[in-house]
């Protein structure tokens, strides 16, 4: 048995900053609901350092992807065209609205939505295009809003694993109509849970606004526009607790230094596994991203499930990633597929995720690499 001191977990949440003092702050101000000082301060944030028009806090990705399936104006029937390889709330938001998620198939490189396949999956129900940025690494965005443009069609970007990451030297999140962050503990900048909708049309700045205050123009109120709020439209209770607010708001103060550390991790987990690479047991991860995941893609599920084990056994704590949605129970009852989903059946079952997060010691990360090492060493 490995000794619990000397386990290597798949993922740490950290404290980086100041959060426990803006935490304090919080308690002290008597503002622990949402939009809050801190909130806000995150709404300039991400407008300023991401280039979006409008930024709204959410209580998740989750939530985020569900506003944005509201601002699309979907009726029921109307089709979402997405990966299946990707987390189930990017099909949930929108099947909540009454639409049928269009599975295609993913690139074998980036892991993405393969853009060649879009077209043929459009129809006459077609409204949305939702691009996954699966770990921080871009869809090829330019096609995508070409074909988007040409059929008028909505681009939501789930770039839940994405923050920082660019394209052409603009943020992912920030290239569509509408973008989605994630701040879940697993991804590069937490608050435990929580996320962010991005608005880069100026046209749906209005009613996003309204859909996060639960569908009421509360927020003309208080700019003194309307002498008193109603309720005007659908939404929800999207906001984050102001403590939420607090802690990513320090989170977001460090966020250059938490990218450098993750860049150094991943080079050196690149670096250290090519020889497994060369000599054919494994493939690296696509390198252009925010270092948000480094996986391996192994020979065979019953490798993967062996590899998982002896380095379990090793207190070494790795996973596999998505079941595609085409072939789960609710995906077969609320989406259809376009087209061969080959390259996503296959990763699927072969794709492993290391441990990686701020703060990894080398001593770990070497470890890991030797027991992948030491593991192909034996069969």
């Amino acid at each position: 048995m490995t000794d619990r001191k000397n386990k290597i977990p798949f993922n740490k949440p950290f404290i980086i900053g100041k959060e426990l003092d803006y935490i304090a702050q919080t308690i002290s101000n008597l503002h622990l609901s949402g939009d809050g000082p801190y909130t806000k301060q995150c709404h300039k944030w991400l407008e300023k350092r991401l280039g979006c028009d409008k930024a709204f806090l959410t209580h998740s990705g989750t939530g985020a992807l569900e506003m944005a399936a509201i601002l699309c104006n979907l009726a029921p029937g109307d089709e979402v065209i997405m990966p299946s390889f990707t987390f189930v709330s990017t099909a949930n938001a929108f099947v909540l609205r009454g639409a049928v998620p269009v599975f295609v198939d993913i690139r074998p490189d980036t892991l993405n939505i393969n853009e060649k396949k879009i077209s043929q999956a459009i129809s006459s129900r077609t409204k949305v295009i939702v691009p996954m940025h699966y770990g921080g690494v871009s869809c090829a965005m330019d096609e995508i809003m070409k074909i988007a443009a040409h059929y008028d069609l909505f681009v939501v970007e789930d770039a839940a694993q994405a923050m920082l990451s660019k394209y052409k030297r603009k943020f992912l999140g920030t290239l569509g109509h509408l973008g989605c962050l994630s701040f879940h503990e697993t991804k590069n900048i937490i608050s435990g849970e929580g996320g962010a909708l991005l608005i880069n049309d100026k046209r749906l700045v209005e009613r996003a606004e309204i859909i996060w205050e639960k569908g009421t123009n509360r927020k003309k109120f208080f700019k003194k526009e309307v002498d008193k709020y109603s309720w005007v439209d659908i939404g929800s209770s999207f906001l984050p607790s102001e403590l939420v607010g607090a802690f990513l708001y320090a989170q977001l103060e460090q966020a250059d230094k938490v990218v450098a550390n993750r860049s150094q991790i991943f080079q050196k987990y690149y670096q250290s596994l090519s020889v497994i690479e060369q000599k054919g047991f494994i493939k690296r991860p696509y390198r252009e991203s925010n270092n948000h995941i480094f996986y391996i893609i192994v020979r065979s599920t019953e490798i993967r499930n062996k590899l998982i084990k002896y380095l379990c056994d090793s207190g070494i704590s790795s996973t596999f990633h998505y079941i595609p949605l085409h072939s789960s129970p609710a995906g077969r009852k609320f989406g259809k597929t376009s087209g061969d989903l080959r390259y996503t059946n296959e990763i699927s079952e072969k794709l492993i995720r290391l441990p990686m997060y701020y703060g990894m010691h080398d001593k770990d990360i070497k470890k890991v690499v030797s027991k992948i090492k030491e593991f192909y060493g034996t069969i």
